[in-house]
């Protein structure tokens, strides 16, 4: 009776006592699941650094496409920038040396250089085209003598053409013309839009010159506070070193352009080849398109003298252009601009090739000068050298100097100056 009581007085076991029995531990317990297997490691190195490799550089490729395509939509826009930014970079020292010398307020200095430099463009193009005006009936009288020579020369020559042979293909070339005389007027047409839209052009650039000239360290400090504060120093370096690399480059080209005009201008004026004034202005102005423009404009020059002067004096004029550019290039050149705006011929001729594309004669002209601000700014980041930061770099400042490096002022700055008041 006492067993069968005590019996029924034990518990009954509850839950929490019977889990250890009834669960299976958990170590014990098997897996059909394979272990993971890591597929990088099945991948060979190089065509891993090949991949990394290749999906940055699409980014990089897109980005700059996306830039391209900005610059093509906004064609009037971004070359009036680049040009005034030239400009800029040419009148520079000019307002900082009114400033140091003259004792000139920055707004007087800049006034006084822009205007001097419309009044000395407006009388060189007064004088060029008073001189071609002068010069332009002896070169009809000479045309017209070079005519006869060649029309003798077809006639009489090894080809043994009759005058009325002569004077079908001269119909010809009439009736072409008539023919074509819509295509003509519409390109007359769009020759007036596009003056129209170079004098738009030129008053955008001299408001942005003025403002450059002006305001251009406050618009550069603006600038430089878009950059993370870690960066900042030696992005403003970068900025001003390429700016400084770009009043060199302008400086050396403007300097190389006027001893070409001057040498082959000489030259010409010897030879007795009309219109040498509008043809050593040409030379000017084709000097600032490196290799292209120089080829080009001499190689007018050489046509002019072939069909007034004859091709003995044609040769000497192509002799006369050939030295002028071997002075160019292997003096003039490494001399003014040295090693710090030193540019790779391929990379000249890509970027005036994309600048043609982009921007017509504007891109050739305005290419390679950022290029070489972007040579010199990506060789300051790339350098990271302390030496190369602070007051020495010679940029466009409020005061006429270098400006130091500009530096965020702090908040606890502030307050200690709103103490101090």
């Amino acid at each position: 009776m006492s067993e069968k009581s005590a019996h029924r007085a034990e518990p009954a076991p509850t839950s929490a006592d019977a889990a250890p029995t009834d669960a299976a531990p958990t170590d014990a317990a098997p897996t059909d699941a394979a272990p993971a297997t890591d597929v990088t490691r099945m991948v060979p190195v190089g065509l891993r650094l090949s991949a990394a490799f290749a999906w940055r550089l699409l980014i990089v490729a897109a980005a700059i496409g996306v830039v391209i395509w900005l610059i093509g939509e906004l064609a009037l826009v971004t070359t009036t920038l680049a040009v005034a930014l030239l400009l800029a970079a040419l009148m520079a020292p000019v307002v900082d040396l009114l400033i140091r010398k003259a004792r000139l307020p920055r707004g007087l200095a800049v006034a006084a250089t822009i205007v001097s430099g419309l009044a000395l463009l407006t009388g060189l193009v007064t004088f060029v085209v008073v001189q071609f005006t002068d010069g332009l009936p002896a070169l009809r009288e000479q045309l017209n003598r070079s005519f006869d020579q060649v029309a003798r020369w077809l006639s009489e020559g090894p080809l043994d053409l009759g005058t009325a042979d002569i004077n079908n293909l001269i119909g010809q070339v009439v009736s072409y013309v008539q023919q074509n005389q819509g295509t003509i007027t519409t390109s007359a047409l769009t020759t007036a839009g596009a003056v129209g839209e170079f004098l738009t052009g030129f008053l955008l650039t001299l408001f942005i010159l003025i403002f450059f000239l002006l305001h251009g360290h406050d618009i550069w400090s603006f600038l430089v506070k878009a950059v993370p504060g870690e960066a900042r120093r030696q992005a403003d370096v970068a900025g001003r070193r390429g700016f400084a690399s770009l009043v060199s480059y302008v400086r050396a080209t403007a300097i190389v352009a006027v001893v070409d005009a001057v040498g082959i201008g000489i030259g010409l004026w010897i030879l007795g080849v009309p219109l040498v004034v509008p043809l050593a202005t040409l030379v000017f102005l084709g000097a600032f398109i490196p290799i292209i423009g120089a080829v080009l404009t001499g190689a007018i020059a050489v046509l002019v003298a072939l069909v007034t002067v004859g091709w003995v004096k044609a040769l000497i004029a192509l002799a006369v252009v050939i030295a002028v550019m071997q002075l160019e290039s292997h003096v003039l050149q490494p001399l003014l601009l040295g090693r710090a705006v030193k540019i790779h011929p391929l990379a000249v001729i890509l970027a005036i090739t994309a600048g043609l594309v982009i921007a017509g004669i504007t891109g050739a002209l305005v290419s390679v000068p950022l290029v070489a601000v972007i040579n010199a700014g990506a060789k300051s980041l790339i350098a990271d050298d302390e030496a190369q930061t602070g007051a020495d770099v010679p940029v466009l400042a409020r005061g006429g100097s270098a400006p130091d490096v500009v530096d965020e002022p702090s908040e606890d700055g502030h307050d200690a100056a709103r103490d101090a008041d």
